[in-house]
């Protein structure tokens, strides 16, 4: 009997995101798991083309391949976000697949990064130290970073820190590059990352 294997789609806002991910999920995932990355231009890039790259998969996605759209809070209502999205996957006439309902063969995995992505980096402090050493090395247990997922506007507050320490950032795909590398799954203490992990490895049953 052929073993059937995971295959997964990736729908991101950005090339950032791209980055984050390739170094991610190499140690998230059984290496038999198949995946392939579709970026965006930003959110609103994403959202206008959502449907149309949905009813496109209805074409040609295989009976073991999942979607999974990973998309930034950004300060917006959660519940809101994620109803559009149901919305357009609805619409798409694709099912949702839900960790805790009862559809879990469901084809499409909606994830968000709250705030921001970069708060998945905030989660992991020793990862922003081994790229950045001048950093405080106790900078999770500062007021206004002990909840990575609290912290608004993320890229902003990584930004400011980074010049701060003395450090020339340049933009958020050259921070990903460098921060990537060095994040370890296990460690991360943002909820958000936590639950994007935890779904990924709950699909592919690692």
């Amino acid at each position: 009997m052929r073993e059937v294997k995971t295959h997964l789609e990736f729908l991101l806002e950005g090339e950032s995101d791209e980055v984050v991910l390739e170094a991610l999920l190499p140690k998230m995932l059984p290496p038999e798991v198949t995946y392939a990355f579709h970026v965006f231009q930003g959110k609103k890039n994403l959202l206008k083309k959502l449907s149309e790259r949905l009813r496109g998969y209805r074409a040609f996605l295989s009976p073991e391949g999942k979607i999974v759209i990973l998309c930034d809070n950004d300060l917006q209502d959660c519940r809101k976000l994620k109803e559009h999205l149901r919305d357009i996957v609805a619409q798409a006439k694709l099912s949702i697949f839900s960790n805790t309902h009862i559809d879990k063969k469901g084809i499409v995995i909606i994830r968000l990064a709250i705030q921001e992505l970069e708060a998945w980096f905030f989660g992991d402090v020793e990862a922003l130290r081994q790229a950045y050493p001048r950093l405080p090395e106790n900078l999770n247990e500062k007021k206004g970073y002990r909840q990575p997922d609290a912290i608004p506007s993320p890229w902003i507050k990584l930004e400011k820190l980074l010049k701060t320490a003395g450090y020339h950032p340049g933009g958020k795909i050259e921070v990903a590059r460098r921060i990537s590398p060095h994040l370890d799954p296990s460690r991360n203490r943002s909820r958000s990352f936590q639950l994007f992990r935890q779904t990924l490895m709950h699909v592919c049953q690692c």
